[in-house]
C-alpha cells in the first residue's frame, strides 16, 4: 500500500484520474519534528465455545501451498459444521481455518470447479471464492513484520484541529477513557513499540488474521503499512508529554492485523477472523477503515459475493453478540452509496471491470447492519472533497482532514504524519464510543451506537451542493452530524474552572471504608452547583460499593450506591453534584468509597475533580 490515501476506499476508476490517491487515507508526511505537507502521489497499491476455537495452527512451512490454490468461504448451519468441512476434504479441498460457531469454514482449493462442486452438497448453504488470484505461498509459512527500529522525538503535545473539533481537548478534563474498555484496531497491523502507542497497547489480545486464521505469535500484528498505526494514534495515544494524544488515551488498544503482506490486502477471510477475534477476547469496539477486497460492492446475484456478505456478515453479528461494536469508514470516493450505478474498482487483485451495480451490492463490512458507518468532515466541519455520501447509509461524521489539513497522527518506528480520508475519520468515532463505554460499562453495542447519534451536533447540508438530501438533524452527507467528545463523558458544556486529580492508588478491602483525598487550591468562591466528579475504580463486583464525596467542610454528597445484584466490574463514571452546600471550594476534598461484603476486593485507580 501506498503512504498516501489508501485505494481500498478508493474512487471508481472514472475519478482516480482526478483523485487517483483518495480511499482510505493520505499521509502526507512522516516526521519526528513538526508535521509538514507533501503532495501525494499516486499510490501502487497500498461462555459458549469460541468460534475460532477450531481455527489450524499457524504453520512454520510453505510445504502445503501449490500453484492454483485459491480461497473459499464454505457456509453452513453451525450445527452442519463438521460435514461441511468432511465435504470440503471429499471434494478437492483442504480446511485453512474453522469458525464453528458462526458455521464458516475457510477453505483451499486447486480446483477449478470447487465451489459449484460443494454448492451441490446437502448441508451446504453457500460457498464463495474469495479473491481472484491464488493465494500467497506466505499464508502458510507467515514471515513475521519487521519491528522498526524506534526514533525518540522532542515532539510536545498540542490541542489539533481535529481534537478541538470534536471537543476531545474539553472532555480528556472529565476523563480520558478507562483502561478497562478495550478497542480494536483492524488494519494493516499497529507498531506497538511506539512512544505513544506502548503505554496502551494490550500485546495479549493482539493477532495478525492475514489469510483468514489467528496468527498469535509475538509481533505477528506489526504494521505492514503505516495505515493502522495511525489509526491507532487517533484512537488512542497516550497523553504522555509527547507526540500526540489520542481521543481516548485512557483505554486499551490491541491490534488485530487483516492485510496481507506485500498486497496490502483486506480478505473476507481475514476480516471474518477478525471479527470473531473482536468477540472472543471482549473489545467494546473496533476500528475498520477499510473495504473488504476484491470487490468494493459485495453483489448478492453473485454467488462467490453472496458468500462474502454472508461469511462477513455472521462474523459482525457474533462480535456484536458478543459486546463488541464495529465502526467503518464510508470510504472516499465521493460515492452515493445510497444511490449505487457502477463499480469500475473491482476484482483489485487481478484486472478491474466495469459492471453495473444497484443499491443491493454492499460495501463490507461499512454496510452491513448494526455497523457504524463514518463519514469525513474537513478542518471547518464541511463534507470532505473525498468522503463518501448517502441518505440511510451516513450515521455520524468526524474529521478526516481534507487538501493541505490532514489528520497528525502516529507512524511507524516513533514517528508521526498527516494522513485524510475517511480511515482517519472513522478513529476519531471509534475513540468517542470508547470514552462512551468508558463512562457507562453497561451499554449494549446497540446502546453505544444510540448515544453516538444522539450526542452528535448536527451539521446542515451545504446550500452549493444539491446532492445533500435531508434536515439539520439527519442528512446525507453527515448522517446524525459530527461527534462530539465532550457530550460523551456526560460535559454538554465546557468546564469553565480547573482540573484536579489523584492518580494513587488506594486499596479497597472487603468489608472497609476507604478514602482518597485531592486538595483544592486557587479556586475562587464557593464550590459550583455543577461540580464534575469523576471516578476510576478497578473492582470484581461493584454492588458491593457506595461512593460518596467529602466536602472541605464535611458535608457528604452521595455520588452512587450501587445495587447489591450490581454483578458488573469497575466504576469508571463521571458524577455531576450540587456542591454548592459545602462552602469554599478551597481545601481538602474526598472521594469516600465503602466496601460493604466479602470475596471482591478493588482498587481507587484515579479520580478528579472539575470546577
Amino acid at each position: 500500500m501506498s503512504p498516501l490515501i489508501s485505494r481500498r476506499l478508493g474512487r471508481p476508476a472514472a475519478a482516480l484520474a482526478v483523485l487517483s490517491a483518495m480511499a482510505l487515507a493520505t499521509p502526507t508526511a512522516f516526521a519526528t519534528a513538526a508535521p509538514t505537507t507533501t503532495t501525494p502521489t499516486v499510490p501502487g497499491g497500498v461462555t459458549a465455545p469460541t468460534a475460532q476455537a477450531a481455527a489450524q495452527p499457524v504453520g512454520t512451512a510453505a510445504a502445503g501451498w501449490a500453484a492454483g490454490t485459491r480461497s473459499y468461504l464454505v457456509i453452513s448451519a453451525p450445527a452442519d459444521i463438521a460435514a461441511a468441512k468432511a465435504a470440503v476434504a471429499a471434494n478437492g479441498g483442504t480446511v485453512f481455518a474453522s469458525y464453528d460457531a458462526i458455521g464458516v469454514v475457510v477453505a483451499h482449493s486447486t480446483a477449478t470447479g470447487f465451489a459449484a462442486t460443494l454448492r451441490t452438497v446437502a448441508g451446504i448453504q453457500q460457498v464463495g471464492a474469495t479473491r481472484t488470484s491464488d493465494v500467497p505461498a506466505d499464508a502458510y509459512g507467515p514471515a513475521l513484520p519487521a519491528n522498526p527500529a524506534q526514533a525518540a522525538t522532542t515532539l510536545t503535545e498540542s490541542n489539533r484541529w481535529d481534537m478541538t473539533q470534536i471537543k476531545a481537548d474539553q472532555a480528556w478534563n472529565v476523563t480520558t477513557g478507562s483502561p478497562s474498555v478495550k478497542v480494536g484496531v483492524l488494519d494493516t497491523g499497529v507498531d506497538d513499540q511506539h512512544q505513544d502507542l506502548a503505554p496502551n497497547f494490550d500485546a495479549a489480545d493482539s493477532v495478525s488474521c492475514a489469510y483468514g486464521k489467528p496468527d498469535t505469535r509475538a509481533g505477528a500484528w506489526r504494521d505492514v503499512d503505516t495505515h493502522g498505526t495511525h489509526v491507532a494514534g487517533t484512537i488512542a495515544a497516550a497523553k504522555n508529554g509527547k507526540g500526540v494524544v489520542g481521543v481516548a488515551p485512557g483505554v486499551k488498544i490491541a491490534s488485530v492485523r487483516i492485510a496481507e503482506p506485500t498486497s496490502t490486502l483486506f480478505y473476507a477471510e481475514n476480516t471474518v477472523c477478525g471479527f470473531v477475534w473482536a468477540g472472543d477476547h471482549g473489545f467494546k469496539v473496533t476500528n475498520n477503515s477499510y473495504y473488504t477486497d476484491p470487490w468494493q460492492f459485495n453483489c448478492p446475484n453473485d454467488l462467490d459475493q453472496a458468500a462474502l456478505i454472508e461469511g462477513v456478515k455472521r462474523a459482525q453479528e457474533y462480535a456484536e453478540g458478543k459486546g463488541s461494536l464495529q465502526v467503518a469508514a464510508a470510504g472516499n470516493s465521493d460515492y452515493d452509496l445510497a444511490n449505487k450505478t457502477t463499480d469500475t474498482a473491482s476484482p483489485n487483485d487481478s484486472t478491474p471491470t466495469t459492471r453495473t451495480i444497484s443499491n443491493a451490492c454492499l460495501d463490507i463490512p461499512t454496510e452491513l447492519p448494526g455497523v457504524v458507518t463514518v463519514a469525513a468532515t474537513g478542518s471547518g466541519s464541511g463534507k470532505a472533497s473525498y468522503s463518501n455520501f448517502g441518505r440511510g447509509v451516513i450515521d455520524v461524521a468526524a474529521p478526516g482532514g481534507d487538501g493541505a489539513t490532514g489528520v497528525y497522527s502516529t507512524l511507524p518506528g516513533g514517528k508521526y504524519g498527516t494522513k485524510s480520508g475517511t480511515s482517519m475519520a472513522s478513529p476519531h468515532v471509534t475513540g468517542v464510543a470508547a470514552l462512551i463505554a468508558s463512562t457507562d460499562p453497561t451499554l449494549t453495542p446497540a446502546g453505544i451506537r444510540a448515544r453516538l447519534a444522539s450526542q452528535a451536533n448536527d451539521l446542515a447540508c451545504p446550500a452549493s451542493d444539491s446532492r445533500c438530501t435531508g434536515t439539520a438533524a439527519d442528512n446525507s452527507f453527515f448522517g446524525e452530524g459530527q461527534v462530539d467528545a465532550l457530550k460523551a463523558v456526560g460535559g454538554a458544556t465546557p468546564p469553565t474552572g480547573k482540573y484536579f486529580e489523584n492518580t494513587a492508588d488506594v486499596a479497597i478491602p472487603d468489608n472497609t471504608t476507604v478514602e482518597s483525598p485531592i486538595t483544592v487550591t486557587g479556586v475562587t468562591g464557593n464550590a459550583p452547583a455543577t461540580l464534575k466528579v469523576g471516578v476510576d475504580i478497578k473492582h470484581t463486583y461493584r454492588g458491593d460499593l457506595v461512593l460518596s464525596l467529602v466536602a472541605p467542610n464535611g458535608t457528604v454528597f452521595l455520588l452512587e450506591d450501587f445495587a447489591d445484584n450490581d454483578s458488573a466490574d469497575n466504576v469508571a463514571k463521571t458524577y455531576t453534584v450540587n456542591a454548592s452546600a459545602a462552602g469554599p471550594a478551597n481545601g481538602t476534598w474526598k472521594l469516600r468509597v465503602k466496601d460493604g461484603a466479602s470475596g471482591d476486593t478493588g482498587t481507587v485507580d484515579a479520580w478528579n475533580l472539575t470546577f
